[in-house]
C-alpha cells in the first residue's frame, strides 16, 4: 500500500471491550502505514480490552471518548468486530448516534466480523450490499441489505467484510474507499 496515500485523514476507530484484536489492531496498522492519523474512540475514557481468539487480550489507550467524540472531526470511521464488542456498541445510543452522524455527514464508514451490527442498528444497511461474520446474514437481510458471502464488499463510501481470514482484502479496499474521500473532498482544507 503505498504510502501517504491516507496523510492528513483522521479515522476514528469505534470499540469498546471485547473487540476482535486482530480486527483492530491490523488495519489500523494498514491505515498508518497509508498515512492516516488513527483514534480509538470508546464509551470508555481511559483503555479498552481486546479479545485475541479464547483470550483477552492488548489493552488500548482510549484517544477520545465517545461522549466527547464528534464525527465532523473525522473523514472516516471504521468498526471492528467481535460479538463483545460490536453487541454492546450496538445497544448503545450514543454509539449508534455516532455512526448515523458518519451517514448522514456521507463519510466513508469500514466494518469487519460482527461491525456491521451498529451500522445496522444506525439503520443505514437498507438497500445496501454488504457482507460481514456469516451470523449476521439474517440480521443484515432483515434490516434491507442484500448479504452476500465475500471477502470484502464495497457499496458506495461503505465496505464491510467477513473476518479475520480477510484482513487483507478488507485493509485494501478499505484503504481506497478513504482514499477517493480524500481526492474528492469538496474541502481540502479539512486534510491538512
Amino acid at each position: 500500500m503505498a504510502t501517504g496515500l491516507l496523510q492528513g485523514m483522521r479515522v476514528a476507530i469505534l470499540a469498546r471491550d471485547g473487540f476482535e484484536q486482530a480486527e483492530l489492531l491490523e488495519p489500523k496498522l494498514a491505515l498508518e502505514n497509508a498515512g492516516a492519523a488513527t483514534f480509538i474512540v470508546a464509551p470508555s475514557e481511559d483503555k479498552i480490552k481486546g479479545w485475541n481468539h479464547q483470550a483477552w487480550g492488548t489493552e488500548l489507550p482510549v484517544d477520545i471518548p465517545l461522549k466527547s467524540a464528534k464525527a465532523e472531526d473525522f473523514h472516516a470511521l471504521f468498526l471492528p468486530g467481535e460479538v463483545r464488542n460490536s453487541d454492546a456498541l450496538r445497544t448503545d445510543e450514543m454509539a449508534v448516534q455516532f455512526v448515523n452522524h458518519f451517514v448522514d455527514l456521507e463519510k466513508p464508514v469500514a466494518a469487519i466480523g460482527h461491525g456491521p451490527w451498529t451500522i445496522l442498528e444506525a439503520g443505514a444497511a437498507r438497500g445496501r450490499t454488504m457482507t460481514s461474520w456469516p451470523s449476521l446474514k439474517s440480521d443484515l437481510q432483515n434490516a434491507g441489505a442484500n448479504w452476500v458471502d465475500r471477502e470484502v464488499v464495497c457499496d458506495g463510501k461503505f465496505v464491510t467484510s467477513r473476518g479475520l481470514d480477510d484482513i487483507p482484502a478488507f485493509d485494501r479496499e478499505m484503504i481506497r474507499v478513504f482514499a477517493a474521500e480524500r481526492e474528492h473532498s469538496t474541502d481540502m482544507r479539512k486534510f491538512y
